[in-house]
């Protein structure tokens, strides 16, 4: 690039030192002084990639760009999801969470962490994908630990399940503080091996009948963030793995006064009498059963008067000493479970109708007391509605008719639920401690996650106990993960970033969650305010996975370098909703 002062170039020096060769490129400035040619450095470029150097030296010669390019695409790789999500990871300090120190184990744990929200699949899938030659993503490249082994995933398992009290420690630090609320629920899921100890059968709640299972609880903070984990076996009831998160919350975690929150299935009036009560420190918030519920109403503490300008009041009882009963009336949800039991009702018939004509048929007609008693039992609460049956089984004759008086006592209870605390109302309000209760929606919302296309807790694939728990573990150090970017990118998926302003407006505790104006506008046009389309969790990932980090090699030689895919409007947005850079 010739001047007045003189023409500018790059100069390459090259040295060998031990066998080792050693490139310097140099911009210079050539000019004459006195006649002869001097050469001034301007800068030293060694530091650039070497397919920029060979542009800004074919420029300054004044020859074109080469348009085609001087290297080759060789390998392309999905990149944004990883980089939004090992980004968020890394931004919440999950991997100072897990060890203070940089190790293997360590970048292992966070690989299998990125993975599990990314594509969840076995082990055995997640060191496939890790493996040079058949890297599904960047996520290997991103952490350093290409051609992984599974059986180093096993150990970094093992070496994740030592660290988990540490580690829930370590969050619940952070999450939660003395005179907090502990969400706290129970679920499960099946297994199809025999091996582990863990394993048997219980209550199903995936729906699989015959099949054994584990039984795991979450503990979360008030917002719903998880804290820690506990696998149990699986026959053991909801109740009796409440006192192991207590003595967890109040010895490990240092929380002398807490609120546990949970529901009427898990914190039972006998779980009450012999571990929470009495308890200095230590209060409670869950429902009673329907047969509670009736039980007041009998004793007419609970009567319909109580709602004829209210939704919500607040009763005693001396079955209850020293606890609120915050009886709470849904109109809505009374409407709705009426038209339930009317449909139960009515199918119901049409089936016992079918008994009904099999006893007065002309041919084969169904005779007998224990015959006609053996079919009617077989089908008479397969609807769940017998008991407002009145049923009247002879030698050659069946009837029935429905119990007015049962169904007209359980309507008056439609709609009706009571929810129970020891905490006083001078700390908590009886508004609050409904919304605390129903909050509980926001663990189930967490279990929802962990079973479905997000995290995929089940088929589990491992034998031993404590590898099954530290999987379940593993998975709700992912769902934490997630649970934080779902927040931020809230305004670019169907969440409700605006429930605070809805919040606000709602006119009853009792009612239904409002949707705010945004969330409405969002689910109706399917568009963000921006016009970008709203995504689901698991869509966006899909669209993020679209950026991709390109290995490129210079043509003619060995040299090697990655370059990013410019990010659609979308992907910048939401990279930077979650504070990654996206630079290409």
């Amino acid at each position: 690039m010739p001047s007045r002062n003189g023409a500018v170039h790059v100069a390459t020096t090259r040295r060998t030192y031990k066998g080792k060769l050693y490139q310097t490129h140099l911009l210079r400035r050539s000019y004459r002084k006195n006649g002869k040619v001097k050469h001034q450095t301007l800068g030293n470029l060694s530091h650039l990639p070497p397919d920029l150097i060979d542009t800004i030296r074919r420029r300054l010669r004044g020859q074109p760009p080469d348009e085609g390019g001087q290297w080759d695409i060789v390998r392309t790789l999905p990149h944004g999801h990883v980089a939004a999500v090992l980004g968020s990871l890394r931004g919440l300090g999950v991997d100072k969470i897990l060890a203070s120190r940089p190790s293997r184990e360590r970048d292992l744990a966070i690989g299998m962490i990125v993975a599990r929200v990314i594509s969840p699949g076995s082990k055995l899938a997640t060191a496939r994908a890790f493996k040079s030659e058949t890297a599904g993503t960047s996520l290997s490249l991103e952490l350093g630990i290409e051609d992984v082994h599974e059986r180093e995933l096993y150990g970094a398992l093992d070496w994740l399940g030592k660290r988990q009290p540490r580690i829930e420690t370590k969050l619940a630090r952070r999450h939660l503080a003395d005179g907090t609320l502990v969400l706290y629920d129970v679920s499960g899921s099946y297994y199809t091996g025999r091996c582990s100890g863990l394993v048997d059968y219980g209550y199903n709640r995936d729906g699989k009948r015959g099949v054994p299972q584990i039984v795991y609880g979450l503990l979360c903070n008030a917002d719903g963030c998880p804290i820690a984990v506990e696998v149990f076996q699986g026959n053991t009831a909801d109740p009796k793995t409440l006192g192991a998160q207590i003595k967890k919350v109040r010895r490990r975690f240092g929380i002398q006064r807490v609120v546990f929150v949970g529901d009427r299935g898990m914190i039972t009036s006998k779980r009450i009498d012999q571990e929470l009560r009495d308890v200095d420190g230590l209060d409670w918030i869950t429902a009673l059963r329907a047969d509670n519920i009736k039980k007041l109403a009998s004793q007419k503490v609970i009567e319909p008067s109580l709602f004829d300008d209210r939704d919500l009041v607040t009763v005693h009882s001396p079955d209850y000493p020293g606890e609120r009963l915050i009886v709470c009336r849904n109109p809505l949800l009374a409407d709705e479970r009426a038209r339930k039991r009317d449909e139960l009702l009515v199918a119901t018939e049409k089936v016992l109708d079918q008994i009904v004509a099999a006893t007065t048929r002309e041919k084969r007609r169904l005779r007998g007391q224990d015959k006609i008693g053996l079919r009617v039992g077989k089908i008479v609460n397969r609807f769940k509605v017998g008991k407002h049956f009145v049923l009247d089984i002879g030698e050659e004759r069946f009837s029935y008719r429905r119990d007015e008086n049962k169904i007209a006592q359980e309507t008056a209870l439609d709609g009706l639920y009571v929810i129970r605390t020891s905490v006083a109302s001078e700390t908590m309000g009886s508004e609050d401690v409904v919304r605390a209760y129903k909050d509980l929606a926001k663990v189930e919302r967490a279990f929802r996650c962990f079973k479905t296309m997000d995290l995929k807790i089940r088929p589990i694939y491992h034998w031993l106990d404590d590898r099954i728990g530290t999987h379940v573990f593993l998975c709700m150090m992912a769902y934490y993960v997630e649970w934080h970017m779902r927040k931020k990118l809230a305004p670019i998926l169907f969440d409700d970033h605006e429930r605070a302003e809805a919040e606000r407006d709602r006119k009853s505790i009792v009612a239904p969650a409002p949707r705010s104006k945004v969330a409405a506008r969002k689910d109706q046009r399917k568009r963000t305010d921006d016009d970008e389309p709203v995504h689901s969790f698991r869509t966006l990932l899909e669209d993020l996975g679209t950026l991709a980090k390109n290995r490129a090699r210079i043509r003619g030689s060995s040299q090697a370098f990655y370059v990013l895919t410019q990010p659609t409007v979308l992907q910048a947005r939401a990279l930077d909703l979650l504070g990654v850079p996206h630079a290409p």
